[in-house]
């Protein structure tokens, strides 16, 4: 800025001129101490100088700002607003009378054909999944990809990529649904939908599910014919996994302890009524309500499943489990009838030995008066004889056998029962455990393959 006094020694206000760059400022002039011209006679000529000098400078900055000025107008007019420009491109291809979206879009190459569309899924998230319903809950994003050449704009050389259009009914769209909602659309003389090449299905990444993981998919065409025509359809099948360790913590392991828990029994004492038929029939009962709890939350199929195998396996060894008490008071029962008909038989033997040495006695003594006594044999005794006799013919010297001669340790029959039931109820059922789980593990692999 630059000012200068008047005849009064006033100062007039500074004008501005053009910035350049520099921050505004006093131009640089020989001034006096107190920021005045020298009005000393002896240096009026150096006065005229700095005036003209001052004049020179004034209107070079003059021109300065001139040239700034037009610089600025000529950017404003050649700024492009391209948001300006995609409402003119919308109008003039939108517009009334340019445009019908009930018309469908020409086929490949403009020709009459039917129109492309490929579709491209994105799976977003699945919240749930429901077994007993068949029913799962799932995000999912389609993307519709096909050619109208009605829609072709100017781009400016790239400056305009996409146009947005707020009302998506200005445009054609192609009829997409589930099968299941409607049945009506075009049929593929029109419309023939088609999977995109490359990546037909995507998937968010790091899909979390509770108890299923998502395997694989795939993609298939399920075009279904009509007595009004034929209708292109797209179908996707989504492959999930159950999650092993979920129904390994709440079905198989509590299914194995209440089958080892049945075999507890096998332990107690042959006596112990209460004991063994509660133990029993309590595991009896929750493996039946265990049972009954996995089929509710198992959707209802005409085949046999896996768990069903499983479940019905462990239910029929906790059941034999309870056939086994049964079976062991039985014989105990029976062993102990049996030793009480020795008893007596033992007893019926020892009265006939003492008889038959009274009687003995009294014939050695050669006594003529005593009264004579029918020495009858007890019913009981032939049938006693009869099996003696039985007995030694077919007593034979046997062959020595380990197992016999383990078993020869319990002397009751209620007694080996047990014993051999400790045995064979875990060997048969590690056995199934083998069977089970080589089946299924290698058909899983199998199917996977």
């Amino acid at each position: 800025m630059v000012s200068v006094p008047d005849s009064n020694h006033r100062w007039p206000a500074p004008r501005p001129i053009a910035n350049n760059g520099v921050s505004a400022g006093w131009l640089p002039l020989q001034l006096g101490s107190v920021g005045t011209v020298v009005r000393d006679p002896e240096q009026s000529d150096h006065k005229q100088a700095t005036l003209s000098f001052l004049s020179s400078r004034f209107e070079k900055a003059k021109a300065e700002m001139s040239m700034v000025c037009d610089d600025v107008v000529r950017c404003n007019q050649g700024k492009v607003n391209f948001r300006e420009k995609e409402k003119q491109v919308l109008d003039q291809i939108l517009g009334p009378g340019r445009y019908d979206a009930r018309i469908r879009p020409s086929g490949v190459n403009g020709t009459d054909g039917p129109t492309i569309v490929r579709v491209n899924l994105f799976v977003r998230s699945i919240a749930t999944i429901s077994d007993n319903k068949m029913e799962y809950s799932v995000q999912l994003t389609f993307r519709e990809q096909w050619l109208d050449e009605r829609l072709k704009f100017n781009d400016f050389g790239g400056k305009i990529k996409y146009l947005t259009l707020t009302d998506a009914n200005r445009v054609w769209m192609p009829d997409l649904f589930f099968s299941n909602e409607k049945e009506d659309g075009w049929t593929t003389d029109d419309l023939v939908f088609l999977w995109k090449d490359g990546d037909p299905v995507q998937v968010v990444k790091n899909l979390h599910l509770p108890r299923f993981t998502l395997e694989k998919f795939l993609t298939d065409y399920c075009n279904s014919k009509t007595n009004t025509g034929e209708y292109s359809c797209l179908k996707v099948d989504l492959l999930f996994k159950r999650e092993f360790s979920y129904y390994l913590i709440q079905i198989y392991i509590p299914c194995c302890m209440l089958v080892i828990v049945s075999w507890v029994s096998f332990w107690l004492d042959q006596g112990a009524v209460p004991a063994r038929v509660s133990l029993g029939v309590t595991t009896l009962l929750t493996m039946a309500t265990q049972t009954s709890g996995i089929n509710a939350s198992l959707p209802p199929v005409s085949y046999t499943k896996a768990i069903d195998v499983w479940t019905g396996v462990c239910l029929t060894f906790v059941f034999g489990a309870l056939l086994e008490f049964a079976l062991v008071n039985y014989a105990s029962r029976s062993d102990m009838h049996r030793e009480n008909m020795k008893k007596q038989r033992r007893q019926c033997e020892l009265e006939h030995a003492a008889s038959l040495e009274a009687a003995a006695d009294l014939l050695e003594d050669g006594g003529t008066t005593f009264a004579m006594k029918p020495l009858v044999r007890h019913p009981g005794d032939a049938l006693a004889l009869e099996k003696a006799r039985q007995c030694e013919i077919h007593m034979q010297p046997k062959r020595e056998n380990c197992c016999r001669t383990w078993l020869s340790k319990f002397p009751t029959r209620s007694k080996r029962i047990d014993v051999i039931s400790r045995i064979t109820f875990p060997l048969v059922f590690a056995l199934f455990n083998l069977v089970y789980w080589s089946t299924y593990l290698f058909r899983e692999e199998a199917e996977v393959e």
